[in-house]
């Protein structure tokens, strides 16, 4: 199956539209002129942004947001090229480089956020209103002013900065390629991480268990230093939250993602009370149906036994994907195009490659470029799906420019799930055979409650872990009590857990990469419910307000740009609107379920 599903192969990208190589003089060019440019914004401005005027702090602040575009550019380019072959030594070293280049040539630009935040806040709305260039910037600038209460001096501001590339940013470096070299051996062969873990959707049990086997084996061989990177991490972010007097370790997250805490607080609360209703009865209706007493964790993402793992070829895929934005909006799909003809995308399954599925938006000045494993699955189809979502995302706020196009996590995640959205109900639409629609209805759920439920029971582990790593170091038992105990609740009674599971929050490279980045996954899917609700009742006109807030990038919040559908994140029934949609899918699935 898996053989005819990549009969037509899945493609690689072409980065030249970033730099035509390592070598290339256009990039050598590029980052000596931010070199010079940097420098000579500190020159002309260090220590005088109070006393600009309007016109002039705004001409400062397109110099700099220039810089930061060239700077976006060569990181991009580097890192994309890293994702694609982590275990490349070269690759790794030009990759570093690069981080260290950038990291030294934006060193002296510090000064601009800083004095921006100790301008006084009457001084910068005269400012503002005198000078309509400045006002361009109004969005931008208030997102750097909310951290203004966390902001420290000059000299450890610029500490932190200079150091980053051999602290935090070299742990994760070091995560990074760990997990990339990881090898599982499985009936006499080597397998990576992404063909491993889909052998836990194989529709035999014996495979699945032997693969899990294989998976805990080389987790085990590896946790110690997974837990040294985990315990090093957490502590850097302790110590530096310290600093800032941040309230709690998910404050900075949640100020970086432009919400409220009580807003994220009602989410969570939201998802584990429903836990129950969720993700607990949903697995004891699957172990019924799997012929099962109990699940062991290998099985949760288990093919049903209706399901005959029918392997769907690229090709159809993209036309599955792109039919069902086309559907919806035309403009979508015409940008969404692009990715596929002009090999935007990186779908080739292949060793050393990034085990994950990201869409990496670069800057406003080139394109998004896609990352995923595609192996014919239909979890495969809303993977694509969900990333081109982000891709028309960054393409359509590119509009606002380097220092405004970027969306918070809470928000970037809704395009994407929205596109899955259109996908699934496009592919159930076409769908006629009782069986068939059986098993993707239940493969919606199980996406709805690994992007709801789970995402949630990682937000709770990370917070666990953060707050036992106060009272000392954890050691990997400590982390794997954490991590079973996290997922009994949030899976519940259907499930035992053995040993061997203990190990798997190590491979999750949200808690290195981005610390508490995960919940932004369940924010999404339940802001999408309700969306969609909305696009169901009352389709006229929701297309034209549903690009305008994909264009606003990151110039609104979400109040702002959730008001035009007549939704309202801080409503504490807003979150149990959007669970009670998984509870209804639910509910039909019970109905349909053969006896």
């Amino acid at each position: 199956m898996a053989d005819a599903a990549l009969a037509e192969p899945a493609p690689r990208w072409d980065l030249s539209d970033l730099y035509q190589g390592p070598d290339d003089p256009v990039l050598a060019s590029d980052l000596e002129r931010a070199e010079v440019e940097a420098k000579a914004i500190e020159a002309n401005y260090r220590g005088r942004l109070a006393e600009l005027a309007g016109d002039d702090l705004a001409a400062m602040i397109q110099r700099y947001e220039d810089v930061s575009e060239i700077a976006g550019k060569a990181y991009s380019f580097a890192s994309l090229r890293f994702a694609a072959q982590r275990d490349d030594a070269q690759i790794g070293r030009f990759f570093q480089t690069i981080q260290e280049r950038i990291n030294a040539l934006t060193t002296p630009l510090l000064f601009v956020t800083l004095e921006l935040n100790r301008l006084e806040e009457d001084a910068l709305q005269a400012k503002l209103e005198a000078s309509p260039a400045l006002a361009h910037y109004r969005p931008w600038l208030r997102d750097v002013r909310a951290f203004r209460p966390h902001q420290l001096s000059d000299e450890v501001e610029k500490t932190l900065h200079e150091k980053a590339v051999a602290g935090r940013s070299a742990w994760i470096r070091l995560f990074d390629e760990t997990v990339a070299d990881l090898r599982f051996d499985f009936a006499g062969e080597k397998l990576t991480n992404a063909q491993i873990f889909d052998k836990l959707q194989d529709q035999d049990r014996s495979v699945r268990k032997q693969a899990a086997g294989a998976i805990s084996t080389v987790l085990a061989d590896r946790i110690k230093l997974f837990a040294r990177i985990t315990n090093t991490l957490v502590k850097d972010k302790a110590i530096e939250d310290g600093w800032r007097s941040y309230a709690r370790p998910i404050s900075s997250r949640n100020l970086a993602n432009r919400v409220e805490d009580e807003v994220v607080d009602a989410l969570i609360a939201a998802v584990r009370d429903a836990y129950p209703r969720l993700s607990h009865r949903y697995y004891a209706l699957k172990a019924r149906w799997l012929g099962l007493d109990q699940l062991q964790h290998y099985d949760r993402n288990a093919p049903l036994p209706e399901d005959d793992d029918t392997r769907i070829p690229w090709g159809d895929a993209k036309v599955i994907v792109l039919d069902a934005y086309r559907g919806f909006s035309p403009k979508i799909a015409t940008i969404l195009d692009d990715f596929f003809t002009r090999n935007w995308i990186d779908a080739e399954l292949r060793p050393g490659k990034d085990s994950g599925a990201f869409s990496h938006g670069t800057v406003p000045s080139v394109h998004p470029y896609v990352l995923m494993n595609y192996q014919g699955r239909a979890r495969d189809v809303m993977t694509l799906a969900h990333e081109l979502g982000h891709g028309a995302h960054q393409v359509l706020a590119g509009a606002q420019g380097p220092l405004m196009c970027s969306t918070p996590l809470t928000l970037a995640e809704t395009a994407s799930v929205f596109g899955e959205q259109l996908t699934f109900r496009a592919l159930l639409q076409t769908t006629t055979d009782p069986r068939r629609r059986r098993v993707l209805l239940a493969g919606k759920i199980e996406d709805a409650l690994n992007t709801v439920v789970r995402q949630i029971a990682f937000c709770e582990f990370e917070r666990r872990v953060h707050d036992a790593r106060k009272e000392g170091e954890l050691t990997p038992d400590d982390l794997g009590d954490l991590w079973l105990a996290v997922q009994t609740e949030s899976l519940g009674p259907a499930f035992h857990f053995t040993d061997d599971y203990r190990t798997y929050w190590s491979y999750i490279p949200h808690f290195v990469h981005v610390p508490f980045y995960v919940y932004a996954y369940a924010f999404g899917d339940c802001l999408v419910n309700a969306l969609y609700a909305v696009y169901e009742a009352e389709p006229q006109g929701f297309e034209a307000r549903y690009l305008d807030m994909l264009k606003a990038g990151g110039t609104l919040w979400h109040s702002d740009l959730l008001a035009p559908f007549g939704l309202d994140a801080k409503d504490p029934a807003f979150w149990s609107k959007g669970v009670s949609v998984v509870e209804g899918m639910i509910d039909q699935l019970a109905q349909e379920l053969p006896a």
